[in-house]
């Protein structure tokens, strides 16, 4: 049986920490779902395509790990994907809460679905979606945040 698991985010854009957080699932489940969801409570920098193109090609060498949109629940898009966990990455202990809350109400809704946290790499705990926009914006070095598509798509953003 063909162990899937869901890696959920709005990805506005990929960091290197979301990156490591991938390739290590790609590592430990038979197949990864990098899942895009349009979070309505923000406001993001690249649209749905754009996002799902980058994905796409900063992952392209990972064989396992395959690229999708989803609105509306994760618990109701992991079951329709066959998915028997969810992939979260947790920066700091200040995630930890937000996460658990996640956590609870996913499962009350689908008991059958796991999710794992993995600890990102040290090297990218501080890093956020987030503040690699706010630093792009100023035009300042991000290569070390963001894969070299991401890092040239967030120039011509800004």
């Amino acid at each position: 049986m063909t162990q899937v698991a869901i890696c959920p985010g709005s990805f506005d854009p990929i960091t290197y920490g979301h990156l490591d957080i991938i390739q290590r699932g790609a590592k430990v489940f038979d197949h990864v779902i990098v899942a895009v969801f349009n979070n309505q409570s923000k406001s993001p920098l690249f649209d749905v395509n754009e996002r799902l193109e980058l994905l796409r090609e900063v992952t392209k060498d990972l064989d396992n790990v395959s690229v999708d949109s989803c609105e509306g629940l994760l618990m109701d898009y992991a079951k329709e994907k066959g998915a028997k966990a969810i992939i979260r990455g947790l920066r700091a202990v200040s995630d930890f809460e937000y996460e658990m809350q996640i956590t609870s109400m996913n499962r009350k809704l689908n008991e059958e679905i796991e999710t794992f946290f993995m600890m990102t790499n040290n090297q990218y705990s501080f890093l956020s979606s987030s503040i690699v926009k706010e630093v792009a914006k100023y035009r300042a070095n991000i290569s070390d945040l963001v894969p070299p598509p991401v890092e040239k798509a967030l120039q011509e953003k800004f």
